[in-house]
């Protein structure tokens, strides 16, 4: 794997916006002129399934067209994943782990196996109920995850949203636009 690509992995449940996380997520870094990809791995899936997607990102064409198995960040949106799949599996050492949770970073940590230093936490659920009204936390984990890796902008992630949404309603871009800076703000990890 060639050190400048950067490699997200994302986990979650059929129904919690996987698919749309990774897509959002390498659409704002192309806006910022990263090169990007961005898909899942999901087929007849039920809502409620676990599925991942995948985003890559890098300043430089994008030649690999497989899944990623040694991730540089992982992006858990189910919490009830932990311990039950092995969500932190192939990541890479100094990697990052972004959870949605209202735990402690270090109590996840040690569920996950890894170095506290290396686990952020955002309760996107509860961000998500109280900004957009449903418990959908793809657009918190994003704004998490911008905080989190310095390599993708916010603006550039609600230049996204405008786009992608804009024209089917105001209120979508608006409330999904102020989830995301939430979750930037509320991120919380013990080295940030």
């Amino acid at each position: 794997m060639p050190d400048d690509v950067l490699e997200i992995r994302w986990h979650g449940r059929g129904g919690q916006g996987v698919k749309t996380a990774a897509m959002l997520f390498a659409e704002a870094a192309f806006e910022g002129g990263k090169f990007i990809q961005g898909f899942s791995d999901y087929g007849p899936e039920r809502s409620g399934a676990p599925i991942q997607g995948f985003t890559r990102v890098s300043d430089k064409p994008i030649t690999l067209h497989n899944f990623i198995t040694e991730p540089d960040v992982v992006v858990i949106l189910d919490p009830t994943l932990l311990g039950t799949v092995p969500v932190a599996e192939g990541l890479r050492p100094g990697g990052k782990v972004l959870v949605n949770s209202s735990r402690d970073p270090a109590e996840v940590a040690a569920v996950l196996g890894v170095d506290a230093s290396q686990v952020y936490v955002v309760d996107a659920k509860t961000i998500s109920l109280e900004v957009m009204g449903r418990d959908m936390p793809n657009s918190p984990m994003i704004g998490a995850l911008v905080k989190v890796l310095g390599t993708v902008e916010l603006p550039w992630v609600n230049e996204t949203f405008e786009k992608k949404f804009g024209a089917k309603s105001k209120t979508v871009v608006e409330t999904n636009v102020a989830a995301i800076k939430r979750a930037y703000d509320e991120v919380r990890g013990t080295s940030k």
